[in-house]
């Protein structure tokens, strides 16, 4: 979902063209991905969260629809990266409402809640419609979930978790993210659905970036 889209509505993005089925995955697709048509590479370079190896970072937002269907795609890849790479998330929020979904992510991460619960706040707003934009009716949620409701409220509202939402959204603001889902590649490279032309083709961009990165 582009940036622009979030004033108004859930308006779907519309991708470019994608390489044809039969180059998918093969060298030459790889080697027809370019820097401003498939992805973007960075004036400056921004930091990361590991001195060695890659960093991917998929920046998301809970209330993207294109984030949800993402997930799965991304849980299958992420599983397959090689050892050198390090894969985080990192909610942003493109309004000021939409920071309660940050501190949710934020705070399942401080409580160690990330695996078994970050697809269910996915499925519940996205398939259940639930909103959870209050902190009173999240904490109910979570409750209901398995998270001990003092805990998470404790979290949601602590410093650390405040910390890291600013430090998400000057992470975003560097890598002049426009629209999520979109990928971070060691702090140096981004792509997204909308600009590399499919969410799929996005991860083979991705691979390509980390591919790239290495020699670098």
């Amino acid at each position: 979902m582009k940036r622009r889209e979030f004033t108004g509505g859930m308006a779907a993005w519309v991708g470019g063209a994608a390489v044809a089925p039969w180059l998918a995955g093969t060298a030459v697709a790889q080697a027809a991905f370019q820097a401003g048509k498939d992805y973007v590479e960075l004036r400056q370079q921004q930091p990361t969260s590991t001195p060695q190896g890659v960093e991917v970072v998929e920046f998301f937002w809970y209330g993207c629809p294109h984030c949800h269907r993402f997930e799965p795609l991304l849980e299958a890849w992420v599983k397959k990266l090689p050892a050198d790479v390090r894969f985080r998330r990192v909610p942003v929020a493109f309004r000021d409402e939409f920071v309660v979904h940050q501190r949710i992510y934020y705070a399942l991460e401080a409580l160690g809640q990330v695996e078994p619960v970050h697809k269910r706040v996915f499925h519940a707003i996205h398939v259940e419609r639930k909103s959870l934009d209050e902190v009173n009716a999240i904490a109910d949620w979570m409750a209901a979930n398995g998270v001990d409701r003092a805990k998470f409220l404790e979290a949601y509202n602590s410093f650390g978790v405040q910390t890291k939402t600013r430090q998400a959204k000057q992470l975003a603001d560097g890598f002049r993210i426009d629209g999520v889902p979109a990928l971070g590649i060691n702090g140096r490279y981004w792509t997204s659905g909308s600009v590399a032309g499919s969410l799929e083709r996005s991860l083979q961009v991705a691979d390509h970036l980390i591919a790239l990165s290495r020699r670098k």
